[in-house]
């Protein structure tokens, strides 16, 4: 094993055990907050799925691909390889829709009461659970092709137009098909960016007039604190363009390898970004969001931290 497949896989490993805590602890956090009935914001229901796809996106990603940097291969048969990549998928869909609702969410809750958004603002709570019912069932259906296409590496090797992902093989057809397929998959996705980049404009216009309008009780008062609602706006609105960053640059990265035979530092290159979003997401709403922070000091039994309370 050369010292660069080391290094690769340390860092893929340090990377998935990251991610997988930072995600598990939101999990149980919510979780724990749920079931001691204390009090449950609707846009919980969103980041805790949000949560658990991260979680699972990492552990049926990220542990395949530290076993494949670090030289191990063969560890997955046919049904082993269709397991990971359709749960891998899944999760990945779910953590976009999930991204995007909670940027949807938050844009329509900050809305003026006397916007078109009105009406939906006070039905939305009702709309959330079906919402997410529909976008898992979707996405379990939509990514049954993967248990057609993907391939074991045990399989023979001198099989043609076969994609290698370091663990397992995706069968690729003409560069037309590819090309086609490649359209209608990413479709729903370029749809939900879209949606995420037109929510964070309207919450980044939205903050800045806000803050034109108390600025000047803002320079009456010696320690000015922004309003709950602001410190949410501004988590989710760091949250979001995380994903749509991390997202973006991995998109271009993955369209270029379908045309292209990848070399294996465009796979790493391509695994660590999509990885990127996973493990940051926990951290920035453990550290930007006052709720989340509130839900922390009451599972350690601290309520009453830095004005939290």
């Amino acid at each position: 094993m050369s010292p660069l497949e080391i290094m690769l896989g340390m860092v893929f490993c340090s990377q998935t055990a990251a991610g997988i805590v930072g995600n598990s602890f939101l999990v149980f956090l919510f979780t724990f907050m749920f079931l001691t009935a204390h009090k449950w914001r609707t846009i919980d229901t969103i980041l805790i799925q949000l949560a658990w796809a991260n979680s699972v996106l990492l552990l049926f990603k990220g542990i395949p691909q530290t076993m494949a940097a670090l030289g191990l291969k063969n560890f997955l048969d046919d049904a082993g390889c269709k397991s990971v990549l359709y749960l891998h998928r899944v999760a990945r869909a779910l953590s976009l829709n999930m991204t995007c609702l909670v940027s949807g969410f938050q844009a329509i809750t900050i809305s003026p009461n006397t916007s078109r958004w009105t009406r939906l603002k006070t039905r939305i709570p009702m709309y959330i659970i079906p919402c997410s019912f529909l976008i898992w069932i979707f996405h379990m259906i939509t990514n049954i092709n993967v248990l057609m296409n993907i391939k074991g590496t045990r399989i023979s090797k001198n099989i043609s137009n076969l994609l290698d992902f370091g663990y397992c093989y995706d069968s690729v057809d003409s560069t037309i098909k590819v090309a086609l397929v490649t359209v209608l998959v990413s479709l729903p996705d370029a749809v939900c960016v879209g949606l995420m980049v037109f929510a964070s404009g309207y919450m980044m216009l939205f903050l800045k007039k806000h803050h034109k309008r108390v600025q000047d009780i803002h320079m009456s008062r010696l320690s000015p604190r922004p309003s709950p609602e602001t410190k949410a706006t501004q988590s989710i609105l760091l949250l979001v363009n995380t994903f749509v960053s991390f997202s973006s640059l991995n998109s271009i990265l993955v369209m270029y390898m379908h045309f292209k035979n990848p070399t294996p530092w465009l796979l790493h290159s391509s695994n660590f970004l999509a990885a990127c979003f996973p493990i940051i997401s926990p951290f920035v709403l453990i550290n930007t969001d006052s709720q989340v922070l509130k839900y922390c000091y009451a599972l350690w039994g601290k309520p009453h931290i830095f004005g939290l309370s």
